[in-house]
């Protein structure tokens, strides 16, 4: 079949204008997958049968394309050109080479099978591309070379050098190496088990039923898997069923479509072939993958398929984006290599110092000797069993977590959304419940509150109270929505039909005791639906009364409504509608209307016998019904309702310093209607602030408000400084934005230093859930999309989940610093003596294999169970600050750092911004280390708690680490003195003089074993009390919360079993260089040294609570923390159903 050209090919001039005009310009770049021009009908290059394919994507370079042909095109703006639209259903059936009957839809040819079948092979199947997937040993590769493990690793590879070096004294090295090698293989095992199987919990959410669907070919209407649809095809679809391409509306009946996945628009969108607007996502006439048809039925035309929908490409934007390192990760770096820096050139410097102060004169055995000590001291500054800590801790915390039904994909999002600074939320599906409910009801000149609730003004509903009989009948009658089944409890029923109808129908049905038989006592003889140009809703049916058979029954916008209506219905009488009802009528609207709620009027008329007999035959095209004098029953308001838990959510967000905002699609009004409902918002915005003043917006100053309401059409042209303003702001609303706007608004957070968290459950915010330091996905109503892109899941579609998931990230936060305080205060008395046996030839207190034993065995299990550890207070935690907060001078700061940083480089030919190299960042921040401004700035006090701060150090390096170190010497000393009658300068000189090497006599080896066994174990007492001094930092270390935690005890019990079986059991000694013999006596200094640890630490405590008093948030004015409702039905509960 013949056709014109393809516009988006070139065809006619006027198609080009408007293909101009018409681009949906998602982002830039977009990621488009399959991007090959297709040649336009009847060029030689394309058989008939390859006529109608895929139309072409538009790729234009910013800076001209076509036209610079010498250059190569780098940063495109990639579009997807809509037009169909705009032109005649048979121009774009000639184009795909489809047959149409318009006026017997479900005649049309369609598609011929072997026609399809070749598209399908040629275009792929209707599918959307599944994201890049890492194989699981890159993933696995991927742990295993972070930084952590690959110091385990050349300390590792180190050990087996030294016994290549010297075999005969470094034997003990076999198995040093080994267990370091294997510690960091069983790290990454750690990893990549926790990462697989948070992926295998994911894909058990996606919905992996293949969608099926009804289309036209060969003339007949048949089923096929969606994706097996192609260009051209006839879609038939009907109420329930979700769109599975893009396509044409060609005919259709009373046809809406629920656009809100993609787009946020929580009202019904009517859908027809008549289409007026420009923007393809508003034209009429369009109906896009993955819309839920909630209305009628209707014929379309396939015109996107794949990744070429604009399902496919807003799923594309996710591609493209990256969340980067969490703030954890970051920090976890940034200690790793600290640890590693000092630990390398600490290595290197004693090596130095080693060789040429004492081992130089030794010849090949003071170099082996000297790389032994050098490797032990490396050995001991890396705390070998943080990274494993560090993943349990955050493994426990993720059950936890996940039996609050909130799944973690990347165990690091635990603690990120402990540390957010930032939440923006979607409206429809997460903050509400996308499903009408009925709210109040006014009728014979009383208002009436759908539920007994304090926030809603109103009588107590009574189903049987004058005028409400009447409106429960309209409810139910005069809709097209129904019951998807009736054989169970009216709670457990999906509704089939627009949001509005279904809240009127579940109104209904809980308080008509028999609804189910409603339809057929009295049956439905005639029906107008509702259309844009009455913007009402009318039946007739078969429901006697005294003046005849016929009810008429109606429905729509109040205003309408109250120009057909003469009378109104007051105590069950219709008498004379008088001004001074309208009067009360315009009140009852308007305060209706105020809350942000849809707000419905309802009419009846008896029809009587004598103008409409029983034989009556009512015609839409005669018109032959009454449109007039119609009884007033009374308004009805409804609104899309918060889900239960959520006002009291942004509560505590708020009242713990998160700043909350929202981010949707809906209407500006509607958004802030919601937001004050919901503790979103407080405040007067700019607008309210100038009506109360009696001013214009403009006089009104920028710090006379604290609430924004901001239109999708305005973000495109904010500055950086409206950006800063609306970001100083506590409460914002950003309305009708679309994806790239959610990016933006991600983007411009981050930049000024936000942690942010993003939550949505559309298609339409999974850029932004990619892009957020944490996203937040929904698995019940969220989509596929949305469920990849994110870090976590709320299993149960509670918002208020995240509250719970705030306080846990918060709270593991917390436990991770007291582990990593408590596991790297054993660092000093492992270092320390190391450094003094080449500095002052001490002998060595300790082996490399019992630091090992330290690291792995005892410490493990005590530092694991911190990860069980209660807050210090019921509600401390929540009370305070974020720990990197957002302020004026942190934003100076950063914006400051940022002007000091390697600026990208700008390809001459592209334009395109090029990262600077691996090399060019090294050299500059290498070079950066030599000026003062850097040291400065480095050291430069802030707000922000991080996880390994100089506080911390100080304690485990400065503090607690000596008092451990020195205890534990005292043990060792006063040992070697007791027993073996050797002062300190003695014990100096024995090492001098070889006395305590291996081939010094039988008792001189076990002297120094016996010694060495008590050094261990001293470090472990003196744990054991650093243990309890880690747990608080608020309080003393002292009373009812010391107890609180019994797996600390457990923790303990196990690791001094370990510690006394590694120094205790028979055979163990030849592999640890332990004592069986060891006398615990002395182990009394250590006890004695753990318990003015406590002292000091009690000390220390009092001191800093003076210096640096705890700052905790201020209280938030105006916050309503009454709980909301449960859920839809329990609403109906307090409901009097009539029987």
């Amino acid at each position: 079949m013949a056709s014109s050209s393809n516009p988006s090919n070139g065809g006619a001039g006027d198609s080009d204008t408007i293909e101009k005009t018409t681009r949906i310009d998602f982002n830039e770049p977009l990621k488009i997958t399959r991007t090959r021009t297709i040649p336009t009908e009847g060029s030689a290059s394309s058989p008939p049968e390859r006529q109608q394919q895929q139309p072409a994507i538009s790729e234009k370079a910013v800076d001209g394309g076509a036209e610079d042909k010498g250059k190569k095109a780098g940063v495109k703006d990639k579009t997807l050109d809509i037009t169909e639209h705009l032109f005649p259903i048979e121009e774009i059936a000639s184009r795909h080479g489809t047959r149409v009957d318009l006026l017997k839809p479900g005649s049309s040819f369609g598609l011929s099978s072997e026609v399809a079948a070749q598209r399908l092979i040629e275009n792929g199947p209707n599918i959307l591309a599944p994201p890049k997937q890492i194989s699981p040993f890159m993933k696995f590769f991927h742990c295993l070379t972070s930084l952590f493990n690959l110091l385990l690793i050349l300390a590792g590879i180190l050990n087996y050098i030294l016994l290549a070096i010297d075999p005969k004294n470094n034997k003990v090295n076999t198995y040093l190496g080994a267990i370091l090698i294997i510690v960091a293989f069983l790290n990454a095992l750690i990893e990549f088990y926790q990462a697989q199987k948070s992926a295998a919990v994911l894909q058990s959410f996606l919905n992996l039923m293949p969608q099926r669907c009804n289309v036209v070919r060969d003339g007949k209407v048949i089923s096929i898997p969606a994706a097996d649809l192609v260009l051209g095809d006839i879609v038939f679809a009907r109420m329930g069923d979700k769109i599975p391409a893009d396509v044409m509306i060609f005919a259709c009946t009373d046809m809406k479509v629920d656009n809100s996945s993609l787009t946020g628009e929580s009202d019904p969108q009517d859908r027809n072939p008549v289409n007026e607007h420009k923007n393809p996502l508003e034209a009429s006439n369009l109906a896009f993958n993955g819309s839920l048809i909630i209305n009628g039925e209707g014929y379309g035309l396939v015109i996107r398929t794949g990744d070429n929908t604009v399902l496919g490409q807003i799923a594309g934007l996710t591609a493209g984006e990256d969340s980067g390192k969490s703030p954890l990760s970051r920090e976890i770096d940034d200690f790793v290599k600290i640890i590693a820096s000092i630990a390398i050139t600490t290595a290197i410097v004693f090596f130095l110092i080693g060789y040429f102060a004492v081992y130089r004169s030794k010849g090949s055995s003071g170099i082996s000797s000297t790389l032994n000590f050098a490797v032990g001291v490396f050995v001991a500054w890396v705390p070998e069993g943080l990274p494993a800590t560090v993943t349990m801790l955050l493994t426990i915390a993720a059950k936890r977590m996940a039996s609050q039904n909130v799944l973690v994909k990347d165990l690091t999002g635990v603690e990120t959304l402990g540390a957010i600074t930032l939440l923006a939320t979607d409206k429809t599906g997460t903050l509400t419940r996308n499903q009408m409910t009925v709210t109040n009801i006014w009728s014979s000149n009383t208002m009436y509150s759908a539920f007994r609730s304090a926030a809603n003004a109103g009588n107590p509903f009574d189903s049987t109270s004058p005028g409400i009989p009447e409106v429960l009948a309209i409810s139910a009658l005069c809709s097209r929505a129904k019951f998807d089944r009736t054989d169970v409890p009216i709670p457990e029923r999906q509704v089939l039909g627009d949001a509005t109808e279904s809240g009127l129908t579940r109104f209904a049905a809980a308080n008509i005791g028999n609804f189910d038989d409603m339809n057929d006592l009295y049956p439905k003889v005639f029906e107008v639906p509702f259309n844009s140009e009455n913007k009402w809703a009318m039946t007739i049916h078969d429901k006697s009364h005294d003046h005849g058979r016929f009810t008429l029954l109606m429905k729509g916008a109040p205003e309408r409504i109250l120009r057909l209506c003469s009378t109104i219905l007051i105590n069950g009488s219709a008498i004379s509608l008088t001004a001074e009802h309208a009067k009360s009528y315009e009140e009852m609207y308007a305060l209706m209307a105020s809350k942000g709620h849809r707000v419905l009027a309802f009419a009846q008329m008896l029809l009587p016998d004598d103008q409409y007999p029983d034989d009556y035959v009512f015609d839409k095209e005669k018109k032959n019904y009454p449109t007039s004098n119609l009884c007033f029953v009374g308004l009805i308001s409804l609104e899309d309702p918060p889900k239960h838990g959520v006002r009291e959510a942004i509560g505590r967000c708020r009242s713990a310093g998160i700043r909350v905002m929202m981010v949707t699609g809906d209407h500006p009004l509607t958004a802030e209607a919601i937001g004050r409902k919901i503790n979103l918002v407080l405040s007067d915005t700019k607008d309210i602030v100038a009506k109360s003043r009696g001013c214009s917006v403009e006089e009104v100053g920028d710090d006379e408000y604290d609430a924004v309401v901001i239109h999708g059409e305005q973000i495109d042209s904010l500055t950086e400084q409206d950006w800063d303003l609306i970001f100083s702001k506590p409460e914002i609303i950003f309305a009708r934005t679309s994806p790239k706007h959610k990016l933006q608004i991600v983007k411009h957070a981050q930049a000024l230093g936000h942690i942010v968290g993003v939550t949505g459950d559309g298609v339409n915010d999974s850029p932004a859930l990619k892009k957020a330091d944490l996203g937040i996905a929904m698995n019940i109503s969220g989509s596929d999309v949305s469920k990849e892109a994110a870090a976590m899941i709320l299993l149960d579609d509670n918002f208020a989940s995240t509250v719970r998931g705030i306080e846990e990230g918060r709270l593991i936060f917390t436990n991770l610093k007291k582990s990593i305080q408590y596991t790297i205060t054993h660092s000093m008395p492992e270092v320390i003596p190391n450094l003094l046996y080449v500095i002052a030839s001490i002998p060595l207190p300790i082996s490399a294999m019992l630091i090992l034993v330290i690291d792995l065995g005892f410490e493990l299990c005590i530092s694991l169970s911190f990860a069980w550890d209660k807050p210090e207070s019921e509600a401390g935690l929540m009370k305070l600050p974020p720990r990197k907060p957002v302020t004026p001078a942190s934003i100076e700061r950063r914006r400051r750092l940022a002007t000091r940083a390697l600026p990208p480089i700008i390809d001459p030919e592209s334009g395109e911004q090029v990262k600077p190299t691996f090399m060019a960042n090294f050299q500059h921040d290498f070079k950066a280390l030599f000026t003062r401004i850097y040291w400065r700035e480095k050291f430069e006090n802030t707000e922000d708690e991080i996880l390994v701060d100089a506080g911390l150090l100080s304690w485990a390096y400065l503090e607690v680490g000596i008092i451990e170190t020195i205890g534990a010497l005292v043990v060792f000393f006063v040992f070697l003195y007791k027993d073996g009658n050797l002062t300190p300068a003695q014990a100096v000189q024995w090492q001098k003089d070889d006395k305590f090497s291996s081939q010094s006599p039988p008792e001189n080896q076990e002297l120094l074993a016996k010694a060495q066994s008590l050094f261990y174990l001293s470090i472990m007492i003196m744990q054991l009390f650093n243990m309890f001094a880690c747990k608080t930092k608020y309080r003393l270390p002292f009373g009812r919360y010391m107890f609180s935690n019994v797996r600390s005890f457990i923790g303990a019990a196990f690791g001094c079993a370990l510690g006394f079986f590694v120094v205790y059991c028979p055979g163990l000694p030849v592999v640890f260089g332990t004592s069986n013999d060891t006398p615990f006596v002395y182990l009394l200094i250590a006890f004695a040294f753990g318990i003015f640890i406590l002292f000091y630490v009690s000390i220390r405590q009092l001191v800093l609570r003076r210096l640096r008093p705890t700052t905790l948030n201020d209280e938030i004015i105006g916050l309503n923390m009454v709980p909301t409702i449960k859920t839809i039905f329990s609403r109906t509960k307090s409901i009097q159903r009539t029987t």
